[in-house]
């Protein structure tokens, strides 16, 4: 066997790859730099799912990041259990073939309860009295220790939120050389997500994306000279490319005004409400799973749908097998947004009656995706101030609400979620190896057996 590693640098693309990443332009001169077509949507979990399972997302059940668990009448995003994913895993698969075989996931999506022998995923604290302490979850326990000795808890404010830095990404990188120190797996998998924050921040073709660029490209570079030094063979890939936006689609709001979509008040804020609404959108950046109670309703939901600007496509349940998306967990529509746009998922029509979730950090609490969370509201005149007020009073016991998060959807440049996305803004999968990777477009379903390849091919 050959060890190896995987690097998902997120929001990679052949036109990010240049003289601000030059280790990155190095392994893709040596091994060459292939296209990838990803899967619909091109979201996180979905795209991993491919990658480990070699399935598309109608086959291993991930339609989304998150989506309607109709047995509960519950919206949930970013669960990390992997008995949600279906299908023959890398993992198990390898060790079919030489039950020597170990694999490390170093922060891929859905690790915890996974058949892999070392995982570490990002697992916070939740205290009684409302605080949230930065924290990880690994497999085998006492490695969460070591890492937590050695490099400090994981930074998880700089992992999501309007404090990403690269720091989040650098803590990754170390803690897989660490492990590829202390544990030497044949398969490591890594996650590296630094540069999406940027990209959906400013888009792809902004001149402050370069210091991205560079931060990642150094880390990146870092561990695979590390990987090299220790006889690995390397790849590098991307879920998903990230495409510029100008238009947020507020398309719960659309269901709203039709009469479909019910809400009921909490303390003076609107809940969205599940079980009273005839229809609802789950919003995953450029993809929207339509959840319709009633089958006899679907006709009249697609309808208000078609006079939604900036929707391209709506598909139904037929018309999802040919996008590999039919699945029971998908919605009875799902629909697409044009390549300029993107799905919020904003379902009050009065800012003044948005939950207190809304102007948080809060991915599990909101029922849809919310890039806004990268940015602190331009409204408040002192952030830092701000936030340090907030912070000292949740410091000294106090409850306080992070309540700094805005609520213009049109601060958002980037996203992603199509899977034709233009070649200069697609994924890409490099490799150490050229003799491994096939000419032409790599499909994401293939992923799972190229991975194989370098291990077991000489």
């Amino acid at each position: 066997m050959h060890p190896t590693i995987v690097i998902n640098v997120v929001g990679l693309t052949p036109s990010l790859i240049g003289p601000h990443t030059p280790n990155l332009a190095r392994l893709a001169s040596v091994g060459g730099c292939r296209p990838l077509n990803t899967v619909t949507p091109a979201v996180t979990c979905s795209a991993q799912a491919t990658f480990v399972t070699g399935l598309a997302p109608g086959g291993h059940g991930i339609v989304g990041n998150g989506w309607l668990f109709r047995d509960l009448m519950e919206v949930w995003l970013w669960r990390q259990s992997n008995k949600l994913v279906a299908g023959e895993r890398i993992w198990d698969a390898a060790k079919a073939r030489n039950p020597a075989f170990t694999c490390a996931n170093m922060f891929w999506w859905y690790a915890m309860a996974a058949s892999t022998d070392i995982a570490v995923t990002p697992r916070p604290i939740y205290k009684a009295d409302g605080r949230k302490l930065p924290d990880c979850y690994a497999d085998p326990p006492e490695l969460r220790e070591e890492l937590t000795s050695k490099l400090g808890a994981f930074p998880l404010f700089r992992f999501w939120g309007p404090a990403t830095t690269i720091a989040s990404s650098r803590w990754i990188a170390d803690a897989a050389k660490y492990v590829i120190a202390t544990r030497d797996p044949t398969l490591t998998l890594v996650y590296l997500p630094h540069l999406d924050y940027g990209l959906q921040r400013l888009g792809p073709d902004h001149p402050e994306i370069r210091k991205d660029l560079t931060e990642l490209d150094a880390v990146a570079g870092d561990l695979i000279a590390t990987a090299q030094a220790s006889g690995r063979r390397v790849i590098v890939l991307s879920e998903y490319g990230i495409v510029p936006v100008n238009r947020p689609i507020h398309i719960n709001r659309a269901l709203r005004a039709a009469g479909l979509l019910a809400v009921r008040v909490e303390d003076g804020g609107e809940i969205l409400d599940i079980p009273r609404s005839r229809a609802f959108a789950v919003a995953d950046h450029q993809v929207a799973h339509v959840y319709v109670r009633d089958p006899g309703d679907v006709a009249e939901v697609r309808a208000i749908l078609e006079r939604v600007d900036g929707i391209s496509d709506i598909l139904d349940r037929a018309q999802q097998e040919p996008w590999q998306l039919g699945h029971e967990r998908s919605g009875e529509l799902v629909a697409v947004a044009d390549p300029d746009a993107w799905f919020t998922y904003y379902y009050w029509l009065d800012d003044d009656r948005a939950p207190d979730f809304a102007r948080t950090v809060d991915i599990h609490k909101k029922p849809g995706y919310d890039p806004a969370e990268l940015f602190i509201d331009p409204a408040i005149r002192w952030p830092k101030l701000a936030l340090g007020w907030r912070l000292l009073r949740k410091s000294l016991g106090f409850r306080t609400l992070m309540d700094v998060i805005p609520l213009d959807a049109t601060l958002v440049r980037g996203s992603h979620g199509r899977a034709d996305t233009p070649k200069e803004h697609g994924p890409v999968f490099l490799s150490s190896e050229p003799h491994l990777v096939p000419e032409g477009v790599v499909d994401a379903t293939d992923v799972k057996g190229l991975m194989l390849a370098h291990i077991f091919e000489p």
